[in-house]
């Protein structure tokens, strides 16, 4: 194993088969639907959280790991070899667990080199960062160098999204700065921008359609692209979407994945998004 082991939680939908090729540690959230309660990777399958979330009336519900199980995850990246953690995290201004992991950090102070750090994104943005990331510490990057490329990509990361509906974002009490788009007709498709961390309005259109086109032209207005990644919520359409970017993108140029539970709680059935890295400044 490399000297910096690279830990994050199960909200970069990465796939275990991709987490164990990079040699990456992931801490899971909880889902909770109904009155059944899941670990998210070990006991709930993508596939059986959609079918289960249309299942139930009851929106399902996220809750963040204990500090204890990323004490427990930094402990095992030691005892396979690392000498210290970098720690990669949904977006604080989301989800609880950044914090979580910080506390776990702050109980190994003296005993083992821990850092954390807020993504400031989610999905495919955070797995992004996190293939980076455990890459530079397997071609032997410092503690510090690996912290400088993650700040570095932070700031670059962009991420957009197409809601079939405002329904579970509203339910959940993440509709954030998209507040005002509540009230608005039923037929409305709300894009998001979750770029700074956050929930905030980037756009509505009136059809399915125009949404995708929406993110399709956000994505052609960038001068330069880096890391490209489309991600679904069992959205039918999306290879119809990765055909719209063809002009400039090819399909091997384009990381595509599943949403998983704990964005996917949030965004409902058929969420749809790209996640970039920006030019830099």
């Amino acid at each position: 194993m490399a000297a910096v082991g690279i830990v994050t939680d199960s909200a970069c939908d990465l796939t275990p088969e991709q987490t164990d090729k990079l040699g990456v540690e992931v801490v899971p959230l909880t889902i909770r639907i109904g009155d059944q309660e899941f670990t998210d990777r070990r006991d709930l399958t993508v596939e059986d959280f959609y079918r289960r979330m249309a299942e139930s009336d009851a929106l399902p519900e996220t809750a963040a790991p204990a500090p204890g199980a990323f004490e427990a995850a930094f402990r095992k990246v030691r005892e396979n070899g690392a000498t210290s953690v970098v720690c990669i995290n949904l977006s604080g201004g989301l989800s609880a667990t950044v914090e979580s992991a910080r506390n776990a950090a702050r109980a190994l102070e003296g005993e083992l080199d821990v850092r954390v750090i807020d993504s400031r994104t989610l999905t495919g943005g955070l797995g992004t960062i996190i293939i980076a990331a455990s890459q530079a510490a397997k071609d032997g990057a410092t503690t510090d160098e690996v912290v400088t490329l993650v700040d570095d990509m932070v700031g670059r990361t962009r991420v957009f999204g197409a809601l079939d509906s405002l329904d579970n974002l509203k339910k959940g009490g993440r509709i954030g700065g998209a507040q005002h788009l509540l009230g608005s007709m039923l037929a409305i498709k709300p894009l998001l921008n979750l770029s700074g961390g956050a929930v905030e309005e980037a756009s509505k259109q009136r059809t399915r359609k125009k949404a995708l086109i929406w993110l399709r032209d956000q994505l052609f207005s960038e001068s330069e692209v880096d890391s490209l990644a489309v991600f679904d919520g069992e959205a039918p359409d999306v290879d119809e979407f990765i055909d719209m970017l063809a002009p400039r993108f090819t399909r091997d140029q384009i990381r595509t994945g599943r949403i998983g539970p704990v964005i996917g709680t949030h965004g409902g059935p058929r969420v749809l998004g790209i996640c970039y890295l920006a030019a830099r400044d």
